[in-house]
């Protein structure tokens, strides 16, 4: 199947669903009960794809059905990996349009790089697809608007990739703090600490044969190919990731706006840059943000910075909630700690699995949102405190943020980075437009 039918294909697509209810048009709006077979395909499978193939595989009546990736080679290895370990052979589709035109399919899980994760999305709700996003969600501010839009429009049910989120024990701790476990809640901590090493040199080149380059770099900036980008190293250019806090960063980012009961923030500063090493690197090494809610007359701070550090929780990865009468620390996504006092006393513990990928088959069965631990409008307001921390780095001073109009007050270049450019057949439609 070419692009340019694919292309047209999603164009007819476009107009049909504006042209009719969403109930009319999505297959899969009535709900479906314990036996109905789900059928999956995952999309982009040589990183956080796998979590997703073999998260889904053990739930009962899903299938994962196909596998996507732009590389073929890449996407047959993985086929191979996971008859092996289940015995059955996923099919393997280059261009996602296709998956998108298959009846087939039910839900799609999305583990593209960041840069294609709204878009993907979109094109999936318009096709009557339920969505597993990975995060960020989005790659810039104003595609979270977007995203929300499609889902609201199409009636699908969108989760995002935040684990912690499925956790009974993390599910506990919020709830402690909203009991007032701690008492008032007034700031809150995130430790993003990761070990990067630097980045190898790589010319520019001709692709690899099995790989659709135009495919994989899709709604980005066009770029030449390099093993700069290709397949990891995406995350340091701006053009395709979003750096750490848009990394890992999103699951500590979204926890920190859970337990603080906060979306988007009034103040933003930002502070940072590259220390170590000397590389083709174009995000910060280390970053400080500082975020005020004024209403709600909360704080937030978000640290990012490489591994060799102290451990202020215990995975070097989590979050401290500070109150009136103590602190709660959680630890990655399955534990937490409680202490009280101003000589802080442990006072107790919690520890739990997580299950995110059944809580998201659980909300395509009911077609309830209120079923979803990760929906698609937290998912926006997670992302969007990386991308906001982003751009006062790049912007080098203190930023206001409207959260009615979603813009910046009197800074108009800020204002420009909330979106950016499309190449052409690739485009992420405004809101008002899915």
């Amino acid at each position: 199947m070419s692009s340019k039918t694919t292309i047209q294909r999603r164009t007819f697509v476009k107009a049909a669903a504006a042209a009719a209810p969403a109930t009319a048009f999505a297959a899969g709006n009535s709900v479906l009960g314990a036996n109905d077979r789900i059928r999956a395909a995952v999309l982009g499978v040589n990183g956080r794809g796998q979590s997703h193939m073999y998260g889904l595989a053990p739930i009962k009546n899903v299938e994962v059905a196909t596998f996507v990736d732009p590389d073929l080679e890449i996407a047959r290895k993985r086929a191979g990996e996971f008859e092996e370990k289940h015995g059955h052979r996923p099919s393997v589709v280059q261009d996602m349009r296709e998956v998108f035109d298959d009846d087939s399919i039910d839900v799609v899980t999305i583990a593209t790089p960041n840069h294609w994760h709204t878009l993907a999305s979109i094109w999936a709700c318009q096709a009557g697809k339920d969505v597993y996003v990975e995060k960020p969600a989005t790659h810039t501010f104003n595609e979270g608007l977007s995203l929300i839009a499609a889902a609201k429009k199409y009636g699908r049910i969108v989760q995002h990739g935040v684990q912690l989120r499925s956790s009974e024990a993390i599910r506990e701790a919020v709830q402690k703090m909203r009991d007032g476990a701690i008492g008032d809640v007034y700031m809150g901590r995130a430790t993003i600490f990761k070990w990067r090493p630097p980045l190898e040199p790589a010319p520019d080149e001709a692709p690899p044969a099995t790989l659709d380059y135009d495919l994989w770099v899709g709604p980005g900036k066009w770029r030449p190919y390099s093993k700069k980008h290709v397949h990891y190293n995406w995350h340091w250019t701006w053009d395709f990731g979003n750096g750490e806090i848009g990394n890992q960063g999103i699951h500590e980012l979204d926890m920190l706006q859970w337990g603080l009961d906060v979306t988007l923030p009034d103040e933003i500063v930002s502070s940072g840059g590259r220390y170590l090493w000397e590389d083709h690197r174009e995000t910060p090494e280390m970053l400080t943000t500082l975020m005020q809610f004024k209403p709600e007359r909360k704080m937030a701070e978000v640290a990012v910075r490489f591994w060799h550090s102290n451990h202020e929780t215990r995975s070097a990865n989590g979050n401290i909630f500070y109150g009136s009468e103590g602190h709660l620390v959680v630890s990655g996504y399955t534990k937490w700690d409680l202490y009280r006092g101003r000589k802080p006393e442990l006072v107790e513990s919690g520890e739990a699995p997580t299950r995110h990928y059944e809580n998201f088959i659980k909300a395509v069965r009911s077609r309830k949102t209120e079923d979803q631990n990760g929906p698609v409008e937290s998912a926006h307001h997670s992302a969007a405190l990386a991308h906001l921390g982003n751009i006062a780095f790049k912007r080098g001073k203190k930023l206001d943020f409207n959260r009615e109009t979603n813009h910046f007050s009197g800074d108009s270049e800020a204002n420009q980075m909330l979106s950016k450019t499309y190449r052409t057949g690739f485009e992420v439609p405004p809101p008002d437009s899915v």
